[in-house]
């Protein structure tokens, strides 16, 4: 059987785990082929954590001190949030973590996965140098670059990379600077004019120039849809549409019943406001 593109997920967490993260860790043990790997100060025993997810111990402080020497001016991240600008730099600010692998990932722990390798085929990951888990630009909750050193300094390209990494202002640079209500009617974002240029501007910039090849594609729920079941690693959105995963973004804040399911079972839904077994 060929090896299968090898990938490794980078994600950073500060303070205590929210009370979704078994959630997260459960759809990860079923997807044993991608390593996920959290960077943390939170050094509490973490239960029923498979072995693909990977804990690695930074403090803030110490990955601003690395992050502003290697990028050779003061960066900041005064809070944890801000390091969302910085994610489409972590292939340059990690080198020591994605060694090895063919591609490194963004992502965040507000996600319930579904089977990541039913849509990251060899096929697509063969042929494209960044992909994403939308169609309209780059998600900051899962996105996948190429380990090479072209892509890992992509983020160089933007000519306001150094006013992102120095402002305390978040920017949403990993994502679109904000645009999302613009490119969902369809219109390219270079047509519209960029307060700052994001990492999507930089990547269809670069793929109008033929310089590397990306993928786009509608892949992952948001939202409070309802109607979304987890079953042993797949996830079917209204018993029709299998999805890569769900973005809990608004769900972690509106769910009603945080109490988590025990033992956390192979087949549940997510109603509006609700983690349910079936």
């Amino acid at each position: 059987m060929p090896k299968l593109t090898s990938i490794a997920s980078i994600t950073c967490w500060y303070g205590k785990f929210p009370w979704y993260f078994p959630y997260f860790l459960h759809s990860c043990s079923f997807n044993p082929t991608v390593d996920f790997y959290i960077i943390t100060d939170n050094k509490n025993k973490i239960g029923n954590k498979p072995d693909n997810v990977k804990i690695i111990y930074k403090t803030l402080d110490e990955i601003k001190a690395s992050a502003s020497e290697k990028l050779g001016f003061k960066v900041n991240i005064d809070y944890p949030y801000k390091l969302c600008d910085f994610k489409p730099a972590y292939g340059f600010l990690f080198p020591e973590i994605i060694k090895g692998y063919d591609f490194w990932g963004i992502t965040d722990i507000d996600i319930v996965y579904g089977s990541i390798r039913r849509f990251m085929t060899e096929e697509v990951l063969n042929n494209h140098d960044i992909i994403s888990s939308r169609h309209d630009y780059v998600t900051g909750s899962f996105c996948l670059f190429r380990n090479n050193e072209y892509i890992n300094k992509l983020f160089l390209k933007s000519k306001d990379y150094k006013i992102v990494f120095s402002n305390p202002i978040h920017f949403c640079f990993d994502e679109c600077n904000f645009l999302f209500e613009r490119l969902k009617t369809g219109i390219s974002i270079l047509e519209i004019p960029n307060q700052i240029e994001s990492m999507t501007y930089v990547i269809k910039k670069e793929e109008k120039d033929g310089k590397l090849k990306a993928y786009f594609d509608f892949i992952i729920v948001e939202g409070l849809p309802g109607n979304i079941e987890w079953n042993r690693g797949r996830l079917i959105y209204k018993e029709t549409y299998e999805v890569m995963f769900y973005h809990l973004i608004q769900f972690k804040t509106i769910c009603i019943n945080r109490k988590i399911l025990k033992p956390l079972p192979q087949i549940f839904k997510f109603t509006k406001t609700s983690i349910v077994k079936i």
